[in-house]
């Protein structure tokens, strides 16, 4: 005996067909579509819900950046931050760095002050470049195996600059003026993305041995910049690059590469700077090295280029006694570079002859550098046992004036150890 609620009971069987002959038969049909497409809106909305499956090949691709990078001309003021790096907090400076130091905040009082030192700057860097920021462990890694302070300090500001943005400035330069001078009332803040000065504009030396790759620099103890520009990520990814090539000709982990002064400068200092910097306005301007050291060759105002604001040498780079650099009462002179933290090149020496010593010392003064170019070309020329005995006699000869020193060399060594 069939149940009354059996399919094949006739009663419901009654029922439902009853039911059924009230309702059209296209409107049953659009109860259906209508149905069909509430699930699919369901579906769609609660998309993120649904586990994704992961993709093993992923595990071997480099972590991408999850902000967007900024656009050139990109609306919007720089952030009001002041950042600097040093050994040791503020609490511990000496007198004279902390003089300095505070010369920024008293010239810019509405502005943040920041400082990362030797123990708080690998928690910046895992924060900001790791998988809660911009999830670059290869940076990560990369900041973790250097070892040279002076490439540390180098890849820290140009970090820094593109996590954040804001102002960087070495510990051992004074402010002068307030940040607001850095941009010239006649240009919109708007539609500039950096500010950088000139350094070293001695463009007669570039194909000097010694002086080229250094003879055409912007000044990176100094700038200023917007957060997440493009050219900022890949000056760092340019050193990454570099450091694994060198590490790769010694033979060597990173962290044990042995660099001379001017593969530091070339590697990750002013000239990597300038390169990088130089092939970015390019880029933005769509040209193919048409922008070139030339255009910032004898500048005597400032000028912007594929919004990058260039300041003429005096405004970051006063007093150096080359380069047209002026001094630093001048009115367009906005910081002073004091160099006393300026010891890196103890442990990665320059170039010194034997005999003639660094050309460095010349200070760009051009009779000074020919002197100094034809005396080592001679002395090259002269047979081995000659030059031995020409070596000999300079060692001697400096024996008085090294006794009469050692006790200022003893302090700068002990010094250059330090840091």
């Amino acid at each position: 005996m069939n149940s009354p609620m059996s399919p094949l009971s006739p009663k419901l069987a009654a029922t439902t067909a009853k039911f059924r002959n009230r309702l059209p038969t296209q409107l049953r049909r659009a109860i259906s579509i209508y149905l069909a497409c509430i699930c699919v809106l369901l579906v769609i909305l609660n998309v993120d819900l649904i586990p994704s499956i992961p993709n093993p090949s992923g595990v071997f691709r480099r972590h991408m950046v999850l902000q967007k990078p900024r656009i050139s001309g990109s609306r919007g003021s720089f952030p009001k931050k002041i950042w600097q790096t040093w050994k040791i907090d503020p609490f511990s400076f000496e007198e004279r760095d902390s003089s300095t130091a505070k010369t920024w905040t008293l010239k810019n009082p509405s502005f943040r002050y920041e400082l990362l030192t030797d123990s708080n700057d690998m928690n910046y860097i895992e924060q900001h470049f790791g998988p809660g920021g911009f999830n670059r462990m290869d940076i990560v890694d990369l900041y973790r195996s250097v070892n040279a302070t002076i490439i540390k300090a180098d890849l820290l500001r140009y970090l820094i600059m593109y996590a954040e943005g804001g102002v960087y400035a070495d510990i051992d330069v004074e402010a002068l003026r307030p940040v607001q001078r850095f941009i010239p009332e006649r240009y919109d803040e708007s539609q500039i993305d950096m500010v950088l000065g000139v350094e070293i504009d001695q463009p007669q030396f570039k194909n000097h041995k010694i002086l080229g790759k250094k003879s055409q620099s912007f000044c990176q103890w100094t700038f200023m910049a917007k957060p997440r520009l493009p050219v900022m990520l890949k000056l760092v990814e340019n050193i990454q690059s570099w450091l694994t090539g060198v590490a790769r000709k010694q033979n060597v982990p990173i962290g044990e590469v042995v660099l001379d002064f001017d593969e530091v400068i070339s590697g990750t200092g002013p000239s990597a700077f300038t390169v990088a910097i130089l092939e970015e306005m390019n880029k933005r301007s769509g040209g193919i090295g048409s922008i070139t050291w030339d255009d910032f060759h004898d500048l005597d105002e400032s000028k912007v280029v594929s919004g990058i604001l260039v300041l003429d040498v005096e405004a970051f780079a006063a007093g150096q006694g080359h380069s047209d650099s002026g001094n630093h009462n001048a009115r367009g002179a906005l910081v002073k570079h004091h160099y006393h933290a300026s010891n890196w090149p103890s442990r990665h020496p320059r170039f010194s002859h034997p005999v003639y010593g660094e050309v460095e010392r010349c200070n760009w003064n051009p009779e000074c550098v020919k002197k100094w170019d034809e005396d080592v070309e001679t002395f090259g020329l002269l047979p081995l046992e000659e030059q031995r005995k020409i070596i000999e006699k300079k060692a001697k000869d400096n024996q008085p004036l090294l006794r009469s020193n050692s006790g200022l060399e003893l302090r700068e060594l002990n010094e250059a150890q330090a840091l």
